[in-house]
């Protein structure tokens, strides 16, 4: 290899290490596994920056690419939780997936993540979440779906493009799939510092 291919080799692997780790941000795109992420995006009408962005493992395949993002940077749940304002999380796939089965998972996130009280009020809204996604049957490498949460409105599920349904009116609801990837048993825990911009040692 010449010594400007090893260069570009290098300076590709220490990029993709930063955004892993949610670190600093030089370009207004960035490529996480070949899906770009725009490093700031308007949500009702507010412009909020990546907070961080990761790769969801399962063993050691890629699942999907996870990008948070807010009014102001944080590296705490509870400053993702607490922060007012519009806020958004988008998942592009990597691979194919059974959207059920994709919802199956994120319900058990939510509830091994939430005291047993606080998971029965959102049933309703869970239910619902799962049915929009049985209803997708497949979601593909490189399609996407996009939860936002939009103060006044609720929580907004876009797949693929299109608005699924009503917004989820409850301001918990947001929280409690914050906490499938957040929370103190997260999807995955790499994924979980890379969202919060926390660095690997």
């Amino acid at each position: 290899m010449t010594s400007s291919r090893l260069n570009r080799s290098l300076c590709s692997a220490v990029l993709g290490s930063v955004l892993l780790m949610g670190g600093p941000l030089w370009a207004a795109t960035i490529d996480l596994a070949g899906v770009k992420l725009e490093d700031k995006v308007t949500v009702a009408g507010k412009p909020l920056v990546l907070n961080g962005a990761g790769i969801r493992y399962k063993a050691v395949f890629k699942v999907y690419t996870a990008g948070l993002y807010l009014e102001k940077r944080t590296d705490t749940p509870d400053g993702v939780y607490d922060m007012a304002g519009p806020k958004r999380m988008t998942i592009t796939m990597l691979r194919d997936i059974e959207s059920a089965e994709l919802g199956k998972l994120f319900t058990r996130g939510m509830e091994d993540n939430m005291e047993k009280g606080s998971f029965t009020r959102l049933v309703p809204g869970v239910m619902r979440m799962s049915q929009v996604f049985t209803n997708h049957k497949t979601l593909k490498a490189g399609e996407n779906f996009v939860l936002d949460w939009i103060p006044g409105t609720g929580t907004v599920l876009t797949v693929k493009g299109v608005q699924e349904g009503e917004p989820f009116k409850e301001p918990e609801f947001f929280e409690a799939l914050m906490r499938i990837w957040l929370g103190p048993k997260p999807a995955d825990w790499a994924l979980k510092d890379a969202l919060l911009g926390i660095a690997k040692k």
